[in-house]
């Protein structure tokens, strides 16, 4: 597992999941950390491929006192205590890559994300339990944006704002989506670059 730490006013996670280290998700997430450490804020990078994370979740794993292994509980402490968190990604069919999906399914976990309560009626609710206030979600993709709203719905929003930060407890969510990558020139992904500079600097001011 590889990560970088350095001392600073908050702790972000920073989750990339590209396969291909010259990507232009990598130029994300290098931004954003850079722009993070430039703040002052102490930063742990995850690159999925390259930590080789195990995507797959065993019935097993399933049970709330489930016992985990080392890698998984380390993600879930981190996690659980980040006081920001970044994701980085390529839309692939509407979904993250599923190395990320299984991240999600391994790490955000009950007991670790969130809780159920119950409400008056008895009703389980949920309780979201990550410390962070604040997430950004980079992610790219090859249709252009108008196309994605008005044909599919944008269901990443669904996905990341609704059903996995604001459950968890994450109130302010923040995505950007730069597209199409595949016909982009040099100009446009510097002109990205540097939203995502700006993005990541609004969300997470130097104190």
């Amino acid at each position: 597992m590889r990560r970088l730490y350095l001392h600073g006013t908050m702790a972000i996670s920073i989750i990339l999941a590209h396969p291909n280290k010259g990507s232009f998700n990598h130029a994300i997430a290098q931004a954003a950390a850079t722009t993070l450490r430039d703040n002052g804020h102490a930063v742990i990078l995850h690159d999925l491929y390259a930590e080789g994370f195990d995507p797959i979740l065993s019935g097993d794993e399933i049970p709330r006192n489930a016992t985990l292994a080392p890698a998984i509980e380390a993600y879930c402490r981190e996690i659980r205590s980040a006081q920001g968190i970044i994701i980085v990604h390529p839309n692939w069919w509407g979904q993250p890559p599923a190395i990320l999906k299984g991240w999600i399914d391994r790490v955000f976990r009950q007991g670790v994300a969130y809780e159920f309560g119950t409400n008056d009626k008895g009703e389980g609710v949920p309780v979201g339990l990550l410390n962070a206030r604040t997430a950004v979600i980079f992610h790219t993709a090859n249709t252009p944006a108008d196309r994605e709203r008005e044909i599919f719905g944008d269901p990443l929003d669904g996905l990341w704002t609704r059903c996995i930060f604001q459950f968890c407890g994450v109130k302010d969510v923040r995505r950007r989506l730069y597209t199409p990558v595949i016909i982009s020139t040099p100009e446009q992904r510097a002109a990205w670059l540097q939203d995502v500079r700006d993005t990541v600097a609004r969300a997470f001011p130097s104190a």
